[in-house]
Protein backbone atom coordinates (compact mmCIF):
# COMPACT_ATOMS: atom_id res chain seq x y z
CA UNK A 1 0.00 0.00 0.00
CA UNK A 2 1.33 3.44 -0.94
CA UNK A 3 1.56 6.30 1.60
CA UNK A 4 -1.28 8.03 -0.25
CA UNK A 5 -3.53 4.99 0.00
CA UNK A 6 -2.64 4.57 3.68
CA UNK A 7 -3.49 8.23 4.34
CA UNK A 8 -6.88 7.94 2.66
CA UNK A 9 -7.57 4.69 4.50
CA UNK A 10 -6.94 6.44 7.83
CA UNK A 11 -9.85 8.76 7.05
CA UNK A 12 -12.18 5.80 6.57
CA UNK A 13 -11.78 4.67 10.18
CA UNK A 14 -14.28 5.57 12.88
CA UNK A 15 -13.08 7.89 14.27
CA UNK A 16 -10.58 8.93 11.59
CA UNK A 17 -6.92 8.37 12.46
CA UNK A 18 -5.94 12.00 11.92
CA UNK A 19 -2.39 11.98 13.26
CA UNK A 20 -1.47 8.75 11.50
CA UNK A 21 -2.85 10.20 8.25
CA UNK A 22 -0.62 13.26 8.73
CA UNK A 23 2.34 10.93 9.18
CA UNK A 24 1.53 9.16 5.92
CA UNK A 25 1.45 12.56 4.22
CA UNK A 26 4.95 13.17 5.59
CA UNK A 27 5.97 9.71 4.35
CA UNK A 28 5.22 10.84 0.78
CA UNK A 29 8.09 13.31 1.18
CA UNK A 30 10.44 11.14 3.26
CA UNK A 31 11.06 7.58 2.10
CA UNK A 32 12.76 6.68 5.39
CA UNK A 33 9.81 7.61 7.59
CA UNK A 34 8.06 4.74 9.38
CA UNK A 35 4.71 6.03 10.72
CA UNK A 36 4.21 3.03 13.01
CA UNK A 37 7.54 3.76 14.70
CA UNK A 38 6.66 7.43 15.23
CA UNK A 39 3.28 6.48 16.70
CA UNK A 40 5.05 4.16 19.13
CA UNK A 41 7.66 6.77 20.07
CA UNK A 42 4.94 9.34 20.73
CA UNK A 43 4.11 7.42 23.90
CA UNK A 44 7.22 8.89 25.53
CA UNK A 45 6.02 12.44 24.82
CA UNK A 46 2.59 11.49 26.12
CA UNK A 47 4.13 10.43 29.43
CA UNK A 48 6.14 13.67 29.67
CA UNK A 49 3.06 15.77 29.02
CA UNK A 50 0.82 13.80 31.34
CA UNK A 51 3.31 14.03 34.21
CA UNK A 52 3.17 17.83 34.06
CA UNK A 53 -0.61 18.25 33.97
CA UNK A 54 -2.52 19.49 37.04
CA UNK A 55 -5.15 17.41 38.77
CA UNK A 56 -8.27 18.83 37.13
CA UNK A 57 -11.31 17.47 35.30
CA UNK A 58 -10.34 16.49 31.76
CA UNK A 59 -12.54 19.27 30.34
CA UNK A 60 -10.23 21.81 32.00
CA UNK A 61 -6.96 20.25 30.80
CA UNK A 62 -6.79 21.51 27.18
CA UNK A 63 -5.02 24.77 28.02
CA UNK A 64 -2.64 23.08 30.52
CA UNK A 65 -1.84 20.52 27.80
CA UNK A 66 -0.83 23.27 25.37
CA UNK A 67 1.15 25.09 28.06
CA UNK A 68 2.91 21.86 28.93
CA UNK A 69 3.92 21.38 25.30
CA UNK A 70 5.30 24.94 25.30
CA UNK A 71 7.29 24.10 28.44
CA UNK A 72 8.73 21.16 26.51
CA UNK A 73 9.82 23.69 23.85
CA UNK A 74 7.18 23.05 21.21
CA UNK A 75 6.96 26.47 19.60
CA UNK A 76 5.97 28.17 16.38
CA UNK A 77 8.92 28.21 13.98
CA UNK A 78 11.05 31.32 14.40
CA UNK A 79 13.54 31.01 11.54
CA UNK A 80 11.93 33.84 9.58
CA UNK A 81 11.59 31.64 6.48
CA UNK A 82 9.00 28.89 6.76
CA UNK A 83 10.15 25.63 5.19
CA UNK A 84 8.34 22.38 4.32
CA UNK A 85 9.75 20.66 7.42
CA UNK A 86 7.79 23.13 9.56
CA UNK A 87 4.61 21.48 8.26
CA UNK A 88 5.75 17.82 8.37
CA UNK A 89 4.75 16.27 11.69
CA UNK A 90 7.75 13.98 12.15
CA UNK A 91 10.16 16.88 11.66
CA UNK A 92 8.19 19.03 14.11
CA UNK A 93 8.23 16.25 16.69
CA UNK A 94 12.01 16.07 16.38
CA UNK A 95 12.81 19.79 16.11
CA UNK A 96 9.92 21.03 18.29
CA UNK A 97 9.35 23.92 15.89
CA UNK A 98 6.51 24.12 13.39
CA UNK A 99 3.48 25.80 11.92
CA UNK A 100 0.40 26.30 14.15
CA UNK A 101 -1.51 23.56 12.29
CA UNK A 102 1.24 20.99 12.77
CA UNK A 103 1.59 21.86 16.46
CA UNK A 104 -2.19 21.54 16.71
CA UNK A 105 -2.09 18.05 15.14
CA UNK A 106 0.38 16.94 17.82
CA UNK A 107 -1.75 18.49 20.58
CA UNK A 108 -4.92 16.88 19.21
CA UNK A 109 -3.29 13.46 19.14
CA UNK A 110 -2.07 13.81 22.73
CA UNK A 111 -5.48 15.09 23.80
CA UNK A 112 -7.11 12.07 22.17
CA UNK A 113 -4.78 9.69 23.99
CA UNK A 114 -5.38 11.45 27.31
CA UNK A 115 -9.15 11.73 26.69
CA UNK A 116 -9.04 15.55 26.85
CA UNK A 117 -11.80 17.13 24.70
CA UNK A 118 -10.24 19.33 22.02
CA UNK A 119 -11.19 20.34 18.47
CA UNK A 120 -9.53 22.08 15.56
CA UNK A 121 -10.79 25.44 14.27
CA UNK A 122 -10.13 26.42 10.65
CA UNK A 123 -9.31 30.06 11.41
CA UNK A 124 -7.75 31.96 8.48
CA UNK A 125 -3.99 32.25 8.52
CA UNK A 126 -3.43 30.73 11.97
CA UNK A 127 -5.00 27.41 12.92
CA UNK A 128 -6.68 27.43 16.34
CA UNK A 129 -8.18 24.98 18.83
CA UNK A 130 -11.23 24.91 21.09
CA UNK A 131 -12.75 22.93 23.90
CA UNK A 132 -16.28 22.00 22.76
CA UNK A 133 -18.77 24.48 24.21
CA UNK A 134 -16.14 26.94 25.51
CA UNK A 135 -16.54 30.70 25.02
CA UNK A 136 -12.96 31.10 23.78
CA UNK A 137 -10.45 29.55 21.40
CA UNK A 138 -6.91 28.40 22.13
CA UNK A 139 -3.70 29.16 20.29
CA UNK A 140 -1.83 25.87 19.68
CA UNK A 141 1.42 27.83 20.04
CA UNK A 142 1.45 28.14 23.83
CA UNK A 143 -2.22 27.85 24.75
CA UNK A 144 -3.22 31.54 24.89
CA UNK A 145 -6.97 32.08 25.17
CA UNK A 146 -8.60 34.07 22.38
CA UNK A 147 -11.99 35.67 22.94
CA UNK A 148 -14.07 37.43 20.28
CA UNK A 149 -12.03 40.64 20.40
CA UNK A 150 -8.79 38.68 20.12
CA UNK A 151 -10.15 36.79 17.12
CA UNK A 152 -11.08 40.08 15.42
CA UNK A 153 -7.55 41.37 15.97
CA UNK A 154 -6.06 38.12 14.68
CA UNK A 155 -8.27 38.30 11.58
CA UNK A 156 -7.20 41.92 11.02
CA UNK A 157 -3.54 40.87 11.10
CA UNK A 158 -4.15 38.03 8.66
CA UNK A 159 -6.61 39.51 6.15
CA UNK A 160 -6.65 43.27 6.73
CA UNK A 161 -9.25 45.69 8.09
CA UNK A 162 -11.87 45.09 5.39
CA UNK A 163 -12.89 41.62 6.64
CA UNK A 164 -15.49 41.22 9.38
CA UNK A 165 -15.28 38.28 11.77
CA UNK A 166 -18.05 35.78 11.05
CA UNK A 167 -19.13 32.30 12.07
CA UNK A 168 -17.46 30.95 8.92
CA UNK A 169 -14.06 31.88 10.39
CA UNK A 170 -14.75 29.90 13.57
CA UNK A 171 -15.96 26.62 12.12
CA UNK A 172 -14.80 23.36 13.65
CA UNK A 173 -12.40 21.51 11.36
CA UNK A 174 -12.88 17.79 10.87
CA UNK A 175 -10.06 15.42 9.94
CA UNK A 176 -10.52 15.96 6.21
CA UNK A 177 -10.47 19.75 6.64
CA UNK A 178 -7.21 19.60 8.55
CA UNK A 179 -5.50 17.27 6.11
CA UNK A 180 -6.56 19.43 3.16
CA UNK A 181 -5.21 22.52 4.92
CA UNK A 182 -1.98 20.68 5.71
CA UNK A 183 -1.65 19.59 2.08
CA UNK A 184 -2.27 23.14 0.82
CA UNK A 185 0.36 24.46 3.23
CA UNK A 186 2.86 21.91 1.95
CA UNK A 187 2.01 22.63 -1.69
CA UNK A 188 2.76 26.30 -1.14
CA UNK A 189 5.94 25.68 0.83
CA UNK A 190 7.33 23.22 -1.71
CA UNK A 191 6.69 25.71 -4.51
CA UNK A 192 8.37 28.48 -2.53
CA UNK A 193 11.42 26.28 -2.11
CA UNK A 194 11.66 25.21 -5.73
CA UNK A 195 10.31 21.67 -5.33
CA UNK A 196 7.46 21.50 -7.87
CA UNK A 197 7.42 17.69 -8.03
CA UNK A 198 6.79 17.55 -4.27
CA UNK A 199 4.21 20.32 -4.65
CA UNK A 200 2.41 18.23 -7.28
CA UNK A 201 2.02 15.37 -4.80
CA UNK A 202 0.46 17.81 -2.34
CA UNK A 203 -1.80 19.36 -5.01
CA UNK A 204 -3.03 15.93 -6.08
CA UNK A 205 -3.73 14.95 -2.49
CA UNK A 206 -5.81 18.07 -1.88
CA UNK A 207 -8.13 17.09 -4.71
CA UNK A 208 -8.38 13.52 -3.45
CA UNK A 209 -9.16 14.52 0.13
CA UNK A 210 -12.23 16.59 -0.61
CA UNK A 211 -14.66 17.79 -3.22
CA UNK A 212 -12.83 19.52 -6.08
CA UNK A 213 -13.10 23.28 -6.42
CA UNK A 214 -11.91 26.16 -8.56
CA UNK A 215 -9.01 27.24 -6.35
CA UNK A 216 -7.44 23.80 -5.96
CA UNK A 217 -7.68 22.99 -9.67
CA UNK A 218 -6.05 26.34 -10.50
CA UNK A 219 -3.33 25.67 -7.93
CA UNK A 220 -2.51 22.30 -9.51
CA UNK A 221 -2.60 23.87 -12.98
CA UNK A 222 0.07 26.33 -11.82
CA UNK A 223 2.20 23.45 -10.54
CA UNK A 224 1.86 21.67 -13.88
CA UNK A 225 2.92 24.89 -15.63
CA UNK A 226 6.11 25.00 -13.52
CA UNK A 227 6.74 21.37 -14.48
CA UNK A 228 6.24 22.23 -18.16
CA UNK A 229 3.37 19.75 -18.44
CA UNK A 230 0.72 21.38 -20.66
CA UNK A 231 -1.56 18.34 -20.72
CA UNK A 232 -1.92 18.41 -16.94
CA UNK A 233 -2.31 22.18 -16.93
CA UNK A 234 -4.99 21.98 -19.62
CA UNK A 235 -6.93 19.32 -17.68
CA UNK A 236 -7.07 21.45 -14.53
CA UNK A 237 -7.91 24.66 -16.38
CA UNK A 238 -10.81 22.89 -18.05
CA UNK A 239 -12.04 21.61 -14.67
CA UNK A 240 -11.60 25.06 -13.13
CA UNK A 241 -13.82 26.52 -15.85
CA UNK A 242 -16.62 24.19 -14.76
CA UNK A 243 -16.55 25.77 -11.28
CA UNK A 244 -15.96 29.37 -12.35
CA UNK A 245 -18.89 31.80 -12.20
CA UNK A 246 -16.96 35.07 -12.54
CA UNK A 247 -17.02 36.23 -16.15
CA UNK A 248 -13.67 38.01 -16.03
CA UNK A 249 -11.88 34.95 -14.68
CA UNK A 250 -13.64 32.72 -17.21
CA UNK A 251 -12.22 34.87 -19.98
CA UNK A 252 -8.72 34.63 -18.49
CA UNK A 253 -8.94 30.84 -18.18
CA UNK A 254 -10.25 30.53 -21.72
CA UNK A 255 -7.31 32.60 -22.98
CA UNK A 256 -4.87 30.37 -21.10
CA UNK A 257 -6.43 27.33 -22.74
CA UNK A 258 -6.15 28.91 -26.19
CA UNK A 259 -2.49 29.71 -25.52
CA UNK A 260 -1.88 26.10 -24.51
CA UNK A 261 -3.56 24.86 -27.66
CA UNK A 262 -1.15 26.95 -29.74
CA UNK A 263 1.93 25.81 -27.80
CA UNK A 264 3.87 22.74 -29.00
CA UNK A 265 3.15 19.64 -26.94
CA UNK A 266 5.97 18.62 -24.56
CA UNK A 267 4.37 15.53 -22.98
Amino acid sequence: MSPRQACLQCLQRDPPALFEAALWIAAEHDDLLQPAQVLSELHSLQLQVSAGLPTLPVRELAQPLLRRLAELDFQEDDEGVTRPQHALVHHVLRRRRGQPLTLALIALELARRLEIPLQGVNFPGHFLLRVPGADHLLDPCGGRRLYTRDCREQLYRQLGPGVELSAAHLQTADAGDMLRRLSRNLRLLHLQHDAPEAALRDAERVLQLGPPNLVDHLARADVYRQLDCPQGERYDLERALLFCEEEGLRLQLSQRLRNLARAPAMH
